[in-house]
């Protein structure tokens, strides 16, 4: 599969599941404004049916600049959407994996996490 090569790639790590569907790769703690705590990978994708699910690559920070090159996608809370593959360019795609996993555990989200601490290494 081209995706888990690419997120491979750009991450040095292997994947792991998270739950029935979401290949994820690294992981951090997290703890909500409400105190509510968990854990997550830092980047990963899940191949749904309606489109490729992408996360961690917009929560960190502003990547405007790289979702302005990336080709066809949408947008959620959280995740990027896209129906293929060959819809994006995948230069800026391995671009936004490589900022998500560097800035996964190192920038608070203010509307997300009151706090967020790595679990790993990069």
């Amino acid at each position: 599969m081209e995706l888990l090569d690419i997120f491979r790639g750009e991450t040095g790590t292997e994947p792991r599941m998270w739950g029935p569907s979401i290949v994820g790769f690294g992981h951090v703690h997290y703890t909500y404004a409400t105190g509510h705590a968990g854990e997550m990978c830092r980047v990963g994708f899940s191949p749904r049916k309606a489109a490729l699910t992408l996360y961690g690559l917009t929560l960190y920070g502003s990547n405007d600049d790289l979702l302005a090159q990336l080709g066809k996608h949408r947008l959620g809370k959280g995740c990027l959407y896209l129906n293929k593959l060959e819809d994006v360019d995948l230069d800026v795609l391995r671009q936004l994996i490589r900022r998500g996993w560097a800035d996964a555990g190192t920038v608070a989200d203010a509307d997300l996490h009151a706090s967020v601490e790595p679990a790993d290494q990069a």
